[in-house]
C-alpha cells in the first residue's frame, strides 16, 4: 500500500498542475450550477431531486475527461516505461491511479455543498436524500474512473481514450431509459446494468446493498481489464 500512496498522490497533485482540470472544474460547477438554480426556483422545491437527478449524465462526459490521461499520457511520451521499471507492480499503479482520479472527483463536488446548504437557509430541507445523493455519487464517480482508467489503457491518444470512456458511461447511464425498446425478458437484466437506476436510489436517501455491490463489481471490472491490458502490453 505505500507504492499505492505514492502513486496516489503523484497522480492528485498533478491534476492541479494542469489546467485542464481547473477548466473542468469550472465548468462542471457552472452547468451544475444553472441547471440546478434554473430548476429550483422554477419549481420552488426545498429539494435537491433535480440536481442529483442530472449527474449521471454529466459525469458521464466529466469524467472521462479527467481520466483520458491516465495511461494514454503516460504511454504517448514514454514515460510508462519508466514507471514499470520501478519497484511497483501493475495493482499498484492501477489502484494509484484509480485512488487519484476519485479523489480529485470529490474535491470537485466540495463546492456543490453550497447548493444544499443555499436550498436549508431557504426552506426546510431534508437532509437525508442530499446525504445519500452524495454517497452515490462517490460510487458513480468511483465507477466512471475506473471505466475511464480502462479506456485509457486501450490506446495512447487520449482523445480515442475520451470517446471510449464517454461511450461506456452514456450507455450505462441511459441504457435503463431505452427499455422500451427491448423485450420483456430483459427487462430485469438490463435495468439492473444501468448506472442511473441504481444511483437515483442514492438520492431518494435510500442506501441499499445491491446498489452498492454493483458500482463495486462495475469498478473492479474495468480495473481488472485494465490490469490485463497492461500485462498484454507489457
Amino acid at each position: 500500500m505505500k507504492q499505492v500512496k505514492h502513486i496516489f498522490l503523484k497522480e492528485f497533485k498533478s491534476y492541479f498542475i494542469s489546467p485542464i482540470a481547473y477548466i473542468v472544474i469550472s465548468l462542471f460547477l457552472l452547468v451544475t450550477g444553472w441547471f440546478f438554480f434554473a430548476t429550483f426556483f422554477l419549481y420552488s422545491q426545498a429539494t435537491l431531486r433535480s440536481f442529483f437527478a442530472m449527474l449521471p449524465l454529466i459525469l458521464s462526459f466529466v469524467v472521462p475527461a479527467i481520466t483520458m490521461r491516465l495511461f494514454s499520457e503516460e504511454m504517448n511520451i514514454g514515460s510508462y516505461e519508466t514507471l514499470i521499471t520501478m519497484p511497483v507492480t501493475n495493482v499498484d499503479v492501477i489502484l494509484g491511479k484509480f485512488f487519484g482520479a476519485v479523489a480529485f472527483i470529490s474535491v470537485m463536488l466540495v463546492p456543490t455543498i453550497l447548493y444544499p446548504v443555499t436550498v436549508s437557509f431557504i426552506s426546510d430541507l431534508d437532509w437525508g436524500p442530499v446525504i445519500g445523493g452524495y454517497v452515490g455519487v462517490v460510487f458513480l464517480g468511483a465507477a466512471f474512473s475506473a471505466i475511464g482508467l480502462f479506456a485509457s489503457s486501450l490506446t495512447r491518444n487520449q482523445i480515442i481514450a475520451f470517446i471510449i470512456g464517454i461511450a461506456v458511461c452514456f450507455t450505462l447511464t441511459l441504457i435503463d431509459k431505452m427499455l422500451f425498446f427491448m423485450p420483456v425478458s430483459v427487462l430485469g437484466f438490463f435495468e439492473y446494468i444501468g448506472a442511473d437506476y441504481h444511483f437515483q436510489n442514492f438520492s431518494k436517501g435510500v442506501i441499499e446493498l445491491r446498489d452498492i455491490v454493483y458500482f463495486l463489481s462495475v469498478s473492479f471490472i474495468s480495473l481488472y481489464g485494465a490490469n490485463l491490458v497492461i500485462q498484454g502490453k507489457k
